[in-house]
C-alpha cells in the first residue's frame, strides 16, 4: 500500500481564507497491488469509482478563494473516505451494475490495512489543517453526481447538503436560486440520512464550524473549461457566505 503522503494531498497549504476545501472522491486510482479490484478501466472511469470533475472544481475554488485544499488520491472503491469505516458501505462489494471482485470476502486484516493506510491519513490531514487555524470558520466538501442513477433521472444542476447547520447552504442557494434556468436542490440528490455526511460531521460539526457539502451534476463539469466556469460561479458566493459567518 502506498505511504501516507500518497493517500492524502494538501494543496495551497498557506491559504488565507478561514475555510478548508476537501474532496474525498477526487481520484479513481487503485493501488497496483490491488489489481484494479478486478475491474476494467472503463468501469474505473465511471462515477462508481470517483466523482468526475470534482477535484478540478475544488482546485478552482481553492485558487479563487485562496483556500487550502485536502483531497484523496485513491478511489472510493478501495475505501470510502466519506464513510465511517464501520459502515457497511465503507468498502462496497457491488457497484451500480456489477460486483467489485477485489472487495468480496475481504479479510479483517485487509480491511484494517485500508483503514490505516488510506482512511486515517486523509482524516489526519484534514484535522491537521483545521488545528493550524484558530480562526477557521468553515469546511466545504466538493462532490459530483451522475445525472441518472439506477434508471432514475436526477434533474438538479447543483445540490447543497446540510444537517442542523444551514448557514452556508441557505446563503449560497438563495443567490443561485435567482437564476430561473438553474435547478438547485437542498439536501438533493442526497441527504444526511444516506450516510454521506461523515467527513463534515467528524471535522466541522464537532468543532462548531459551518459545514457545506456541494454536489454538482457531473455532465456540467466534463472538461476544464466547464470546471473552471463552475468554480468561478461558486467562488464569490462562498466567499460572501464565509465572510458572513
Amino acid at each position: 500500500m502506498p505511504d501516507d503522503i500518497a493517500n492524502a494531498r494538501v494543496e495551497n497549504p498557506d491559504g488565507e481564507i478561514p475555510a478548508l476545501i476537501i474532496c474525498e472522491h477526487a481520484s479513481n486510482h487503485v493501488p497496483a497491488e490491488l489489481s484494479d479490484l478486478g475491474l476494467s478501466s472503463d468501469i474505473l472511469a465511471t462515477h462508481i469509482a470517483w466523482d468526475p470533475g470534482a477535484l478540478e472544481v475544488a482546485r478552482g475554488l481553492a485558487e479563487m478563494l485562496n483556500a487550502s485544499l485536502v483531497h484523496a488520491t485513491v478511489s472510493r472503491l478501495v475505501i470510502d473516505l466519506n464513510r465511517d469505516p464501520s459502515a457497511a458501505d465503507s468498502i462496497v462489494t457491488h457497484g451500480e451494475h456489477a460486483p467489485i471482485p477485489g472487495n468480496i470476502a475481504l479479510s479483517s486484516a485487509e480491511r484494517l490495512r485500508r483503514v490505516q493506510h488510506i482512511y486515517e491519513p486523509f482524516h489526519r490531514s484534514v484535522k491537521q489543517k483545521l488545528d493550524q487555524r484558530l480562526d477557521m470558520k468553515a469546511v466545504i466538501s466538493v462532490h459530483s453526481f451522475t445525472p441518472i442513477l439506477r434508471g432514475k433521472t436526477r434533474p438538479w444542476h447543483l445540490g447543497f447538503i446540510y444537517d442542523a447547520d444551514d448557514r452556508l447552504a441557505r446563503h449560497v442557494t438563495a443567490a443561485l436560486s435567482k437564476d430561473p434556468q438553474l435547478i438547485v436542490g437542498l439536501n438533493e440528490p442526497y441527504n444526511v440520512s444516506h450516510g454521506v455526511y461523515h467527513t463534515l460531521e467528524r471535522h466541522a460539526c464537532r468543532r462548531g464550524l459551518a459545514p457545506l457539502m456541494i454536489e454538482i451534476r457531473n455532465d456540467l463539469i466534463r472538461d476544464r473549461a466547464s470546471q473552471k466556469a463552475m468554480a468561478r460561479r461558486l467562488a464569490p458566493l462562498l466567499a460572501k457566505a464565509v465572510d458572513a459567518l
